[in-house]
């Protein structure tokens, strides 16, 4: 049976959609994620407060619905509220192997393994709740970066 949303809060009610979208994008359901995605956002605007795992979550959303420019603000967003934070290089690099941008992408890793030890230290709960994702980026960052 499906969910009633309406009783949620903002926040819970941005995540289950935010879930739903992600589950779809994975198993290539492009119909439900197109029509979830306003929703979630409309879910987002909604909160009364954003914090960098919500950004982080709309980002991908807007990635999802090909808003690029939307996700690159919400990247710059993260930063500049708590530089260094991973999300924001995660999320960059991200639109970078979109756009085939090789020098974003490299910059992206670059700052990513930078700030990656400070960061994993700081046990920030939304690392915690995303750590395939962090995994996956730092991977593929020690692998562009070559030996050491």
């Amino acid at each position: 049976t499906a969910t009633d949303i309406a009783n949620m809060t903002p926040r819970e009610r941005f995540d289950r959609l935010f879930n739903r979208i992600m589950r779809s994008a994975e198993t290539g359901d492009a119909a439900t994620v197109s029509t979830f995605s306003p929703m979630a956002m409309q879910a987002y605007q909604m909160l009364d407060t954003v914090d960098a795992d919500a950004r982080y979550h709309a980002s991908l959303i807007l990635l999802h619905t090909e808003d690029v420019a939307g996700a690159r603000a919400l990247a710059d967003t993260i930063l500049r509220s708590q530089p260094g934070h991973l999300f924001g290089y995660v999320i960059k690099g991200t639109i970078a192997r979109f756009q085939q941008d090789q020098k974003a992408l490299d910059q992206a890793y670059a700052d990513f393994l930078k700030h990656y030890d400070a960061e994993t230290k700081a046990k920030r709960p939304e690392y915690a709740d995303h750590p395939r994702a962090l995994e996956d980026f730092l991977a593929a960052a020690r692998a562009a970066r070559g030996p050491s």
